[in-house]
């Protein structure tokens, strides 16, 4: 079965005929013109299990999804809380494209027992793990290991002593980088970040960091290295939360000292290969917690979001960047939504100019720390979410989700017909517009006994639903039926229930039922 949420489905709409043109050019929808990007997902949930806690990281390889965080079972799609739950101790294993949950459990507990960073090696034989854990089984390791995909063995060269720990991996051919907490790899001072062969040897690669570090991205085409986090300096140099690191020597390469204010620590880094991404979380009201986009060969900023709303993760894919976070007063971004009670969990943006597209699949915050999706991936075509949510388009699901490209399952929900106004021979039919959270432009068919007397379409979002009309001229003191349904052009939702209209005679006031 799909989870989607079909009382809060709606649409996007259409005015009355005669103003449906300059409608259409006060309404434009939120996704970029055509030929622009547009989300390579649906906003219909795929059946997903879900764990009993928070899920932090995740990563894929040759179509196996991997999870991590702090959770003590998985139980499958449709289960509450208690009810068939199978143990798995802060990691699990799903088919990207089933969803099935696979053997593949190794326990990872003690320390904090949690496990909040994942990376595969670029040929996905190696998944490289970290975050605060004494043992995986019964074998005794410090925070970091790795595995084999191959048959989910625990691998004996990669186990560092990391003194506390990892928020964040990447990987090359030649390198794996960690960062974190920790003040100590192997006995040897390494403050946040080290770096280590494939076999776990410490490498020279050094740099003093002040405070943890919780995102990594690497670039070898330009021998450097993201860091993001809560620090300070590096290097002994001022360098607030983001820096540019030589990947061999671990010397600063570039801080970006406007880029982010104050109270502004960055939670995640991502790239396309053209440009590298930041999320960042602000500690406190009113401060930046958007996204930014920077040239990968120059580091110059390509544009910078104004959304509110602790960015958790970005992840680029296919042309689009998606993000989690709890999103909320977007509306000096390009295709923006204003300050409202309820906030967007998941976003899509065009990486050219940060608009924001029409895919709007949402969770709620959940538990923990209330801030809802925290990791993303996507394996086999398929978008996969983690974080501390309990729903999914208002539908209980836990901790897990995912998208699917296709097909898009979910109808728009019918709108409510009124009577609007009513003289000799004529009446005018009022509704709301509904919106659709993957589909801009709807179209409203409206029918009299039956027949079919109008056809309307309109963009809307759930941010923006104008009010819609029709006026239909009948014959003066006659009773009618109307209805009306609305589709995005592959799903359409059930009629309206019928509304009785007697159509006024020579004095005005036509009643409906």
């Amino acid at each position: 079965m799909r989870l989607r949420n079909l009382p809060s489905r709606a649409a996007t709409s259409a005015v009355a005929a005669t103003l449906l043109c300059s409608a259409a050019l006060l309404h434009p929808a939120p996704a970029t013109a055509a030929g622009g990007p547009r989300s390579s997902f649906t906003a219909d949930p795929l059946t997903t299990w879900q764990t009993n806690g928070i899920v932090w990281s995740l990563a894929s390889a040759h179509g196996v999804v991997y999870v991590g965080g702090t959770f003590d079972a998985v139980r499958p799609p449709g289960a509450r809380p208690g009810d068939r739950e199978v143990p798995r101790r802060n990691f699990a294993a799903f088919d990207a494209v089933t969803g099935a949950l696979l053997p593949c459990a190794p326990s990872f507990t003690g320390g904090e027992g949690t496990v909040r960073a994942l990376k595969t090696s670029p040929d996905g034989r190696v998944l490289y793990v970290g975050g605060s854990f004494s043992h995986v089984g019964s074998t005794g390791v410090a925070s970091a290991v790795a595995l084999n995909t191959a048959d989910c063995s625990l691998r004996g060269d990669f186990r560092p002593a990391v003194s506390a720990t990892v928020r964040a991996i990447d990987v090359t051919d030649r390198t794996v980088y960690l960062g974190g907490d920790f003040g100590q790899v192997d006995g040897r001072t390494r403050k946040r970040i080290a770096a280590f062969t494939p076999e776990g040897d410490l490498r020279p690669f050094r740099a003093d960091v002040d405070a943890p570090v919780r995102a990594l991205s690497v670039v070898p085409s330009h021998e450097k290295i993201y860091a993001g986090g809560d620090f300070e300096r590096v290097n002994g140099r001022r360098a607030h939360s983001l820096v540019a690191l030589n990947s061999t020597s671990g010397a600063t390469e570039r801080t970006f000292p406007d880029w982010l204010p104050p109270r502004s620590s960055v939670k995640s880094i991502a790239q396309d290969g053209t440009r590298f991404y930041v999320g960042a979380e602000g500690h406190g009201p009113g401060i930046f917690d958007g996204r930014i986009a920077g040239r990968l060969d120059n580091d110059r900023m390509v544009w910078k979001d104004t959304c509110r709303g602790a960015t958790q993760v970005v992840l680029p894919y296919q042309g689009v960047l998606y993000s989690a976070s709890h999103a909320h007063d977007c509306r000096e971004t390009p295709g923006g939504f204003p300050e409202r009670h309820d906030r967007q969990h998941l976003l899509a943006q065009s990486p050219g100019d940060s608009r924001i597209l029409h895919w709007f699949p949402d969770t709620d915050e959940g538990t923990g720390e209330q801030i809802g999706p925290r990791a993303l991936t996507v394996a086999r075509g398929i978008l996969w979410v983690g974080g501390e949510f309990t729903k999914v388009n208002g539908e209980p699901q836990q901790a897990l989700t995912r998208f699917g490209a296709g097909p898009d399952t979910g109808a728009p929900e019918v709108p409510a017909l009124s009577l609007a106004a009513g003289r000799a021979g004529q009446v005018t039919l009022r509704w709301k517009a509904s919106w659709d959270r993957d589909d801009a432009s709807l179209t409203y068919r409206l029918y009299r006994d039956g027949r079919l007397v109008s056809r309307q379409t309109r963009s809307s979002t759930y941010w923006d639903r104008p009010s819609m009309s029709y006026t239909d001229s009948v014959g003066a003191g006659t009773r009618h039926q109307y209805r009306i349904e609305v589709t995005d052009g592959t799903n359409t939702s059930r009629k309206s229930p019928p509304l009785q209209v007697t159509v006024p005679g020579k004095a005005a006031g036509g009643t409906a039922k």
